[in-house]
């Protein structure tokens, strides 16, 4: 008997695998049609505008066509794998091409049919229940802790219907405007008729608090840009494509540029204490099999200076006029990685110690360089630091992320001829920079934050008497 080609084909669809995204970019697949595949098996690795991830199979069977190539960028909805969960049962019929770029609406998946979700966290049954909007500016503690939460069932962008998994209302134009600016829609209040967001409601979020997307300061773009296509015999010009992270890069450069004031305060500092602190706990059996390194040191005493003067630790919600001061600390850190420069959050920082702030550190900064950044990883963030001392450079002028109040950027670590005890001598010396939203941030407490940190720095002590 010959199975119902209607129900032996399923079509895998492509998800909103990052809060609103419309598209993603098939980076690289891990089947061929033949394969058998199981129910949770990762096929293929895909790259939004915030992060890489991997789509799980929801069925058991054999694949029998990849409807797109890699390095191509589909639209969420579209169909992108169809896999045969009845093979033998009779003679496949024929594949339609897939559209280069699909117009009409998928039809929505029955209530028992299982979507892909994040990678790690298998399949889900489809549901019609709405997902429960995320917190607007006043939330007083983050969401998340550093690892992606469930995502929607897989839909197209629809006009202004409610969705089934509560996906916030906004007409596809305003979808464009918000990813092209950076803008998660999940975290926008809606002023339109019944809860729609509109063109208003991004414009007025570009300055209010919003998910972080990777902002690199102009000094460590260029160094961890991803590999120039090669360069033909004779070309005078090379052109790369801009898409994925550094499309959304960009986009939320010129954004927070725009959109907020920034004001950017320079001290330089004696951190031969701190070096030698470094030594110090790296030997420390507390400090055992941790990674330490004066970032580590770095990023506590930005934390100490938070604690020492709250108010720096706030966003600036546009919309409805208000300065949201924030209680918790998601201490934002500059990662350099094959698709850019990305900036991933320790979620409540401000309440670890430094042996679990060490082990943070090491585990946001290795799983960024290995690709797995989640979205929302790179989500709620308050403050940053970016390290271009890596790179050799002695300072720079870093650009906010959308939504943080100030980024602090760490030069390189030098010897330097300075006057200590009443003489000159070679001692460890860097040069800190901390630009600020001047909307929230005035001089006087922008120079008090970044005069502390550089305090703890000259005399690490200050961690003991003043953490």
């Amino acid at each position: 008997m010959t199975a119902d080609t209607s129900t032996r084909f399923r079509e895998f669809k492509m998800p909103d695998v990052g809060e609103g995204l419309t598209e993603a970019e098939i980076l690289k697949w891990y089947v061929q049609p033949g394969d058998t595949v199981t129910d949770g098996q990762v096929v293929c690795e895909v790259e939004t505008a915030k992060a890489a991830v991997e789509l799980p199979i929801p069925y058991d069977g054999v694949v029998h066509e990849l409807r797109y190539e890699e390095g191509t960028t589909v639209d969420v909805g579209a169909s992108i794998i169809t896999v045969d969960v009845a093979p033998g049962t009779g003679d496949a019929p024929a594949a339609p091409a897939p559209a280069a770029e699909p117009e009409a609406e998928p039809a929505a998946p029955a209530a028992a049919t299982r979507t892909p979700v994040l990678v790690g966290y298998g399949v889900a049954e489809a549901s019609t229940k709405r997902r429960p909007r995320r917190g607007g500016p006043e939330r007083q503690e983050p969401a998340v802790n550093g690892h992606a939460a469930p995502v929607a069932e897989p839909v197209a962008p629809e006009p202004v219907a409610p969705v089934a998994a509560g996906r916030p209302l906004a007409k596809p134009p305003v979808r464009k405007l918000a990813k092209d600016l950076g803008v998660d829609l999940a975290t926008i209040i809606p002023t339109g008729p019944d809860g729609i967001i509109t063109r208003d409601d991004i414009r007025a979020a570009t300055a209010a608090p919003a998910p972080v997307t990777a902002v690199a300061p102009p000094a460590a773009a260029a160094a961890v840009a991803e590999p120039a296509p090669a360069v033909q015999p004779g070309a005078r010009e090379t052109r790369v494509p801009v898409k994925g992270v550094r499309k959304a890069t960009a986009a939320a450069m010129v954004g927070s540029a725009f959109s907020a004031p920034h004001v950017t305060e320079f001290i330089t500092v004696d951190v031969t204490r701190t070096m030698k602190l470094v030594e110090e706990l790296k030997s420390d059996k507390d400090m055992a099999g941790l990674r330490v390194n004066p970032l580590l040191l770095v990023a506590k005493a930005f934390l100490v200076a938070v604690k020492r003067h709250p108010d720096v630790n706030a966003s600036w919600d546009e919309a409805r006029q208000e300065i949201v001061l924030k209680h918790y600390v998601n201490l934002g850190i500059a990662a350099a990685t094959p698709r850019g420069l990305l900036v991933p959050n320790i979620k409540d920082a401000h309440d670890k110690t430094l042996p679990q702030l060490a082990q943070s550190l090491g585990e946001l900064v290795s799983t960024a360089r290995e690709g797995r950044t989640t979205p929302a990883a790179m989500q709620g963030g308050t403050v940053t630091i970016t390290n271009v001392g890596v790179f050799g450079v002695d300072t720079g002028t870093p650009i906010l992320n959308p939504g943080e109040s100030a980024i602090l950027a760490v030069g390189a670590i030098k010897p330097q001829p300075w006057v200590h005890k009443g003489k000159v001598k070679p001692r460890q010396v860097t040069t800190l920079a901390l630009s600020f939203d001047h909307r929230l941030v005035d001089g006087e407490l922008g120079s008090k934050v970044l005069a502390d940190i550089a305090a703890v720095l000259e005399q690490p002590k200050r961690l003991i008497t003043w953490g």
